[in-house]
């Protein structure tokens, strides 16, 4: 890896001097297969995703699901399943079988939207004991191998990754008692809070009761349907970049991002 002087410092970029982090030697392969979610249409990227699906928006030379299925691979991936729906066809004519880069490529389509988690019920035949989960619209420098160290390690049922974000208020915060009398003045706080980064390691046993001929179910109600059944869901941090594409605005930062430090999101694809 190239020097780190000089580069620049993103908003959602987190750095690491842990002793664990930099000491950490990526074991063997521990997941080996991937479900991709790349139907969307999404609409909050119009008119951008009126020609191109999400997943295909460029970064660069290469589209934004490239440079995650090529660090799927670093961590030792060998098979995914590209759930498809909107422009389907060009995401299969981009990738076709993915033997070039390297990876076994399949294609699921669903008849109707079923969520991120509803979509896992028309793949159960094809899982794996263990797979990662992951949205096709993010753009990442995460460690998936310690990821997977972490969710084997911890014998999760479910893991998710998630991100520290900080929402600062322009403005002196007041608050008041029932009588109008000041309680609380805070000069522009800043509140920390984690977010969901869009990439889970499932159980496929921990998952089946809860995807099997459903109409529809989304990630936070599988992840607390597994929580509320004993199962073991387990929060994975990293010191990393992540940015969801979803708006123009953070599509036109991810640009920005990947060309000026294009080492940091290939280091590891």
């Amino acid at each position: 890896m190239g020097s780190t002087m000089n580069k620049p410092i993103w908003p959602f970029h987190q750095t690491s001097t842990d002793e664990h982090d930099l000491a950490f030697e990526r074991p063997s392969v521990l997941v080996r297969q991937a479900v991709i979610m790349a139907g969307g249409k999404g609409t909050r990227l119009h008119p951008y995703s009126a020609l191109f699906p999400k997943p295909l928006m460029p970064l660069g030379d290469k589209p934004i699901l490239e440079l995650l299925l090529r660090r799927m691979k670093a961590a030792g991936v060998q098979e995914v399943i590209i759930a498809v729906n909107h422009l389907r066809h060009l995401i299969e004519a981009y990738f076709g079988d993915g033997s070039a880069i390297g990876l076994r490529l399949r294609y699921s389509t669903e008849d109707k939207p079923l969520g991120t988690a509803g979509a896992l019920g028309n793949m159960l035949d094809q899982l794996d004991d263990t797979f990662f989960l992951a949205n096709g619209d993010l753009l990442t420098t995460m460690d998936l191998g310690r990821m997977a160290f972490s969710h084997i390690s911890e014998c999760a049922d479910a893991s998710v990754g998630i991100y520290e974000r900080e929402n600062k208020i322009d403005f002196g915060l007041i608050e008041v008692d029932g009588r109008n009398r000041l309680r609380v003045y805070r000069e522009k706080p800043i509140n920390k809070y984690y977010v969901s980064m869009g990439v889970y390691i499932l159980q496929r046993e921990a998952i089946l009761p809860h995807v099997f001929n459903v109409d529809y179910l989304d990630m936070p109600n599988l992840l607390l349907k597994i929580k509320s059944s004993n199962g073991n869901v387990v929060c994975f941090k990293d010191k990393c970049v992540w940015l969801d594409i979803g708006r123009p605005d953070d599509f036109a930062l991810a640009q920005q991002m990947f060309e000026q430090d294009r080492e940091a999101f290939l280091d590891h694809a």
